[in-house]
């Protein structure tokens, strides 16, 4: 890749492993599959698949499962030329247990800890930065230095561009405590302008779980689109002049894991191909749903002619 990235992502960055039987424990699972994962990798790959140059800001170990994961973003259409190898960590493994509808449990292998936490500053290509057409960043690299320092470079080169986005991708088991994410999001969300997030993680963000209040404490911030996450009841999206709200896409639910990471990637998208807010939303939600509807996460990533199909049914 010579021309700057569409999406410039920095962030998670493992392997995933996930059961081939479902409804029963790890201790009773006999087989499973290995994939890419991490959110902010996801997000590459889903926007990959709409057909645009990702590139990812992260590190893997120097081990087998480094090697693979390098090679598995090559083959899905992500750039990791901004890909480091940490000489003395080991590349981060992840499990899942898997009982749909709903409950699909996690277990992080991270410890003491993982190569995506160890990205420097100096690892950060400001010009790339600059350049890229969205940047994303999120909150789980904002909870350990170097990654945190890192983000906070990022951010400062990017100077508040447009589409400068956060995931709010709040996951208790790498912070403290819920209080002390809120401490390290709250310079951050004025250094960027949109922002998307579920009910409870906008509750660590501005401390409001209800979707309006939520997305006005956001707008309050600085953000200039705030995307809140309502489960069941769909997605709502304001800015300072619109408000639209999207329901949920019905599927079978196999795996929820990896339904937002799909959401980013088609957000990214609509962003990219200069869509409406409701157009965007609609599409970003579907790709999500049709992620739920599939076992795995990033090699589950929808095309957007699939997308679309499936919006053509809705309409229908």
């Amino acid at each position: 890749m010579t021309a700057a990235p569409d999406v410039l992502a920095i962030g998670r960055l493992g392997v995933d492993i996930y059961p081939l039987q479902d409804g029963v424990g790890l201790e009773k699972v006999e087989t499973f599959g290995k994939y890419l994962g991490g959110t902010a990798a996801n997000v590459t790959v889903a926007a990959a698949r709409h057909g645009h140059t990702p590139a990812l800001v992260s590190r893997v170990g120097d081990d087998p499962f480094g090697r693979y994961l390098l090679a598995e973003l090559g083959r899905l259409g992500v750039e990791t030329r901004y890909v480091g190898t940490d000489p003395d960590l080991n590349t981060p493994v992840t499990f899942c247990e898997i009982f749909p509808p709903d409950d699909f449990p996690l277990y992080f292998y991270r410890e003491p800890k993982a190569p995506d936490m160890n990205v420097t500053p100096a690892e950060v290509d400001a010009d790339a930065v600059r350049a890229a057409r969205i940047l994303w960043i999120t909150t789980t690299g904002l909870s350990e230095d170097p990654s945190r320092s890192a983000l906070h470079a990022a951010l400062a080169a990017r100077e508040r561009r447009e589409h400068t986005i956060l995931d709010l991708d709040y996951r208790p088991m790498f912070w403290e405590t819920a209080a002390d994410a809120t401490a390290h999001l709250e310079p951050v969300l004025g250094q960027v302008t949109v922002a998307v997030g579920n009910r409870e993680e906008c509750e660590v963000a501005v401390g409001e779980t209800e979707p309006q209040r939520a997305a006005d404490a956001l707008l309050e911030r600085g953000i200039e689109i705030a995307i809140v996450k309502q489960g069941p009841k769909g997605v709502l999206a304001k800015t300072r002049d619109e408000q639209v709200e999207v329901p949920t896409h019905v599927v079978e639910v196999i795996n929820g894991l990896g339904a937002g990471d799909a959401f980013g990637g088609a957000l990214c998208h609509g962003l990219l191909e200069g869509w409406g807010l409701e157009r965007t939303l609609r599409f970003a939600n579907v790709a999500g749903a049709i992620v739920a509807s599939r076992r795995e996460c990033s090699t589950a990533m929808p095309t957007p002619d699939e997308v679309e199909r499936a919006l053509e049914g809705i309409r229908a």
